[in-house]
């Protein structure tokens, strides 16, 4: 590991308190940028997203993909955290913390509009970020890239009726070109540029000149995620600096569910057997939360001032930060993990 990455926790520290001052100076500059968009995704994340995840795809054999399903318990793990527990365990805790034990302390017409964008921030499993974060945790990559399609082809029949079954409502109106493009320019487009440019370089130089470029390209990818944090810092600056207390209490709820989740897909996967490298971006997975659609999923529904916006901009703040936390414990703990799986495997061997 670089000295750069060693110290990214600090380097991210570092562009979150930039960002939010950048913003809060020059809320024109930011607001020219963040309006660059196309069915409320903006382009110049959607860039930045591609300096980063690129090189992780680079990585990836297309032709290794048939070997996926010998990981099926992680898929079994990460779906059910995704799907059977991260949107309801979402939903009760936003109706503990913020409609009971936060509830005099919050503004009392934004109670159930706070609740709802929890819910709608919970119901969208993250897809790009994951490949950063899976990268770092030397993650199989053939998994994260199994996983996180098969997670975006259940979100297109899955998110309007989750959302609307927790949010008690009998209709949703789902962004849909925001989902479409979404996933079409953070997954679909890298992946066919990753790859045509993986078979130019095998064809010319072989794995060394893979390896030469992507040695090249790991610096920019953790250049673009910082420089990302420092745009969506900047496009909240003012919301942030406006209403810390809120800020601060939507928080603990997101907290509490996203270290709740990575344990209990961390620990699965371990029950289970899982190699390390799969548990490890299948804990990641189950935990974070793709925050672009939500937050234009709660726009749409509520309104870009309403409080269901604000807590979805509240999953943006905790999502790099945490996320990155549970990377270092994911990488400290991997001797304590591979003891369990192993004894695990084992038991399995002996029962055939």
């Amino acid at each position: 590991m670089s000295t750069f990455e060693r110290y990214l926790t600090l380097w991210v520290a570092a562009c979150i308190v930039v960002g939010i001052a950048l913003g809060h100076a020059m809320p024109g500059v930011f607001q020219v940028i963040g309006a660059a968009e196309i069915a409320k995704v903006n382009l110049p994340v959607a860039v930045l997203i591609w300096l980063m995840v690129v090189p992780m795809l680079l990585k990836i054999d297309f032709a290794a993909l048939r070997q996926v399903g010998q990981h099926w318990r992680g898929i079994g793990v990460t779906l059910f955290i995704n799907w059977a527990v991260k949107p309801f365990s979402m939903a009760a805790l936003g109706w503990l913390f913020i409609g009971w034990l936060f509830r005099p302390l919050l503004p009392a017409d934004q109670i159930d509009s706070y609740i709802a964008g929890l819910i709608i921030l919970a119901a969208a499993p993250c897809t790009a970020m994951v490949f950063v974060w899976s990268n770092l945790t030397r993650g199989e990559p053939h998994f994260t890239l199994s996983q996180v399609a098969l997670n975006d082809a259940i979100m297109v029949v899955a998110f309007a009726p989750i959302v609307g079954l927790l949010l008690g409502l009998s209709a949703i109106t789902v962004p849909w070109g925001t989902l479409v493009l979404s996933v079409g320019l953070y997954i679909v487009l890298p992946v066919v540029v990753a790859q045509l440019l993986r078979r130019r370089l095998l064809a010319g130089g072989g794995e060394a000149a893979v390896t030469r470029l992507l040695a090249v390209l790991g610096p920019v990818s953790l250049v673009a995620l910082l420089a990302t944090l420092v745009l969506l810092f900047a496009f909240q600056g003012e919301q942030i600096l406006a209403q810390p207390l809120v800020i601060a209490l939507l928080a603990v709820p997101i907290l509490i569910q996203v270290y709740g989740n990575a344990a209990l897909a961390y620990v699965l996967n371990r029950v289970a057997g899982e190699a390390h490298c799969v548990a490890g971006p299948s804990a990641l997975i189950g935990a974070s939360n793709f925050f672009e659609l939500a937050v234009a999923a709660a726009i749409s529904l509520f309104g870009f001032h309403s409080g269901a916006a604000l807590a979805t901009v509240v999953g943006v703040l905790v999502e790099v930060p945490v996320m990155l936390s549970v990377v270092w414990i994911v990488n400290r703990s991997q001797g304590w993990y591979e003891r369990g799986a192993a004894r695990a495997v084992a038991a399995r061997t002996e029962r055939r």
